[in-house]
């Protein structure tokens, strides 16, 4: 690019100031005084476009056009405020929305006519075709219909192309430079621009294998333009481009013609930043080198390790695709069975009582097998959520400790709770489900272990973590098979499934659980002594404000049997049956049961039946489902209780359900021990407003 010689700048300047003592003949009094109250009027200038507006070596804005608008503020005696863009689509946007008012180089066209005035069309240069020199299209547009060229987006002659030649394969790119160094790159077949552009950026770019093949019709003609609609500012310029004399474009096209810019490869100073970088990149590139070695190194040990893991897994995974078979077909031959032998006419009361319970206890071990499978496949593959709530830590210890009582005297071992939480200790933030599924999990492994002896559970505060210990007496863990216990699949006996029930899933279940609340489950154990399991979570305690609080806890006794009315919505009949059954079955009550098939035929019961004191909700049903059945009643009776029973009875449905108005949660098969204790739940809050 032709660089300004420094003697014919000055000389420019002084030109300028001649010329620039007749500005006051240029502008009226009112066009002065609105300049001066008009001090923000912006410039967009886009100095990419050499050698018309560029950035030079100095990081300046310079070119034949920064000149030119110079001597335009020095005849106006005002200074513009210039704002540069680095994005030509954002300066053309800002220029239609009105957000600048000069435009410092654009090219004419039909489009940008609507919104802007044109000024100073100070010379031309052709649209030129640019190819590779390795390439011979031809020389014409036509020659290039079925080629594809590249020209910046939103520029002059992308618009003039569009408009034009609508033959053309048209493809953009955000400037020149990209275009061309696309097409040198043969991505496209040729590039459309100014030919003196064209010839600047080939040469500094190092662009060697490109040439311009030949100019076309078309002429980039660059000039200022005004916004339209700013009728004073027109005038302004109006005046000051007519007033601008032939000699004085001709001292700023003369400033640009002599020498040549030194390219910046060319210096001295880039050669030796070039080096030392060079240098260092290499230094860089061998410390680099070797640290990936290492890694490589550390890695593959790793992928050893990995690698025995997962055959060791893959062994597991097989022996307990072996073992499901066995443990699902021994619950079920007790189902079937003695569902067969039930039928036996000569049976007596006492083998049908008998048959009953362990077809019943075969049908509970079955569902624990099913939500141990359907649970570890969910975390391996991370779909199960945390949901901290308030949770009273003493009840549910209390709790499996009741259940777990009778299950430990059929062993004829002895449990003991040993909790050192007070009441307020008790009051806890933390994930209920998920840490009664990992003290259930630790609790029955020592009771399945243990045949003698006793079980102790222990529960204290220590350096603000809560400790709950199970203590057993059990067969022990092998030294050997100490690592192996928490993983998928695996026991710490290879025989130990001919002796004892289980997958061999439920310690993977309650350490990946204890993970996901912040906890930790370690252990220490001696073979044929005994086994210690300590499981260690946050203590995030609950200050009850209302603990103070006297509160009235009369109640009222009631000896009149009151019939409540309950709404069982189930489309299958045997369900429907057997609640209807446990309920007619249950002391203290006198239940009134209706019944829905569907969720629409409910939503039409309650709203027509105000008597219906609670509404047992299946989940999958046809024609309208529970949850929105739920929605539905929730809206038109909202303190009438829901309680969702259903099949689908994962952490995910049982937060749907609630989450859709349910105010609690049973699933199937009702098991009669927990439906109790929700009817009661519910009816003593009815009995007393009842009787009120």
């Amino acid at each position: 690019m032709p660089k300004k010689i420094q003697y014919v700048f000055p000389l420019s300047l002084a030109l300028i100031g001649i010329f620039s003592c007749s500005k006051s003949q240029i502008l009226t009094e009112d066009e002065k005084n609105w300049l001066q109250a008009n001090d923000s009027i912006s410039v967009g200038v886009f100095p990419y476009y050499a050698p018309y507006q560029f950035i030079n070596e100095n990081e300046k804005i310079d070119g034949i056009l920064i000149d030119y608008l110079t001597l335009i503020e020095n005849k106006i005696d005002h200074k513009f405020q210039k704002k540069l863009y680095t994005n030509w689509e954002r300066l053309l946007n800002d220029a239609k929305s009105n957000k600048i008012d000069i435009i410092l180089e654009i090219q004419e066209t039909k489009k940008r006519s609507s919104y802007l005035e044109f000024y100073s069309k100070l010379f031309e240069s052709p649209y030129s075709i640019i190819t590779r020199k390795d390439s011979s299209y031809g020389s014409n547009l036509k020659d290039f219909y079925d080629k594809t060229i590249a020209v910046p987006k939103d520029y002059g002659i992308h618009e003039i192309l569009k408009e034009k030649e609508k033959n053309l394969i048209v493809s953009t790119e955000i400037d020149g430079i990209t275009c061309l160094r696309q097409v040198s790159s043969g991505k496209y077949h040729a590039y459309i621009g100014p030919k003196a552009v064209a010839n600047y950026l080939i040469n500094t770019e190092n662009l060697d294998n490109l040439k311009i093949v030949s100019e076309t019709k078309y002429n980039y003609t660059p000039s200022i333009a005004v916004q339209k609609d700013n009728e004073i500012l027109n005038q302004i310029f109006s005046k000051t481009t007519k007033s601008i004399t032939d000699d004085e474009k001709e001292i700023i096209f003369d400033s640009w013609l002599y020498h040549a810019i030194i390219p910046f490869y060319k210096k001295p100073s880039f050669w030796i930043i070039l080096t030392g970088i060079i240098l260092l990149s290499l230094i860089i590139i061998l410390l680099l080198n070797r640290y990936l070695k290492y890694l490589i190194r550390q890695k593959t040990k790793e992928l050893n390790i990995a690698k025995e893991r997962a055959e060791e897994s893959n062994k597991l995974k097989t022996a307990f695709i072996h073992n499901i078979s066995h443990e699902v077909r021994t619950p079920m031959n007790g189902i079937i069975g003695f569902s067969e032998l039930i039928n036996d006419p000569k049976i007596t009361p006492e083998k049908q009582k008998e048959y009953s319970k362990i077809i019943i206890d075969s049908s509970n071990q079955l569902i624990n097998i099913i939500d141990d499978i359907i649970e570890i496949s969910k975390l391996e593959t991370n779909q199960v959520e945390v949901r901290f709530e308030e949770m009273n830590l003493n009840d549910l210890l209390q709790k499996l400790f009741s259940n777990f009582q009778s299950k430990a005297i059929l062993k004829n071992i002895a449990i003991y709770l040993n909790n050192s939480l007070t009441d307020d200790q008790g009051i806890i933030l933390m994930d209920k489900l998920k840490i009664n599924k990992i003290l259930y999990n630790l609790i029955d492994n020592a009771i399945k272990f243990t045949n003698k002896g006793i079980i102790e559970i222990s529960c204290e505060i220590i350096d603000n973590q809560i400790l709950i210990k199970i203590i057993d007496t059990g067969i022990g863990i092998k030294p050997q098979d100490q690592e192996l216990i928490f993983r998928n699949f695996s026991q710490s006996e290879k025989e130990v499934t001919k002796s004892y029930d289980g997958l061999g899933l439920g310690l993977s279940i309650a350490l990946k659980n204890a993970k996901l609340i912040h906890g930790n489950i370690s252990f220490t154990s001696m073979l044929n002594k005994g086994s210690t399991f300590k499981l260690t979570i946050p203590y995030q305690p609950i200050i009850d404000p209302n603990k103070d609080t006297v509160s009235d806890t009369s109640e009222v006794k009631m000896d009149i049997p009151i019939k409540q009315v309950i709404l069982i919505v189930e489309d299958g009949d045997i369900n429907f049956l057997f609640l209807k059954t446990i309920l007619s079955k249950m002391k203290g009550y006198k239940f009134v049961i209706h019944r829905a098939e569907n969720g629409k035929e409910a939503v039409d019961i309650c709203e027509n039946n105000t008597l219906i004191d609670l509404v047992l909700m299946d989940i999958r049903m046809p024609i309208m489902d529970g949850y929105t059945a739920t929605r539905k009643i929730k809206k038109m009776r909202p303190g009438l209780p829901i309680v969702a029973q259903t099949a689908y009875s994962t952490e995910e449905d049982i937060e749907k359900a609630l989450e859709a108005g349910c105010d609690d949660f049973v699933s199937k098969p009702v098991d009669r021990k927990i439906l109790k204790p929700i009817i009661n739940k519910y009816f003593s809050v009815f009995t007393k407003s009842k009787l009120t």
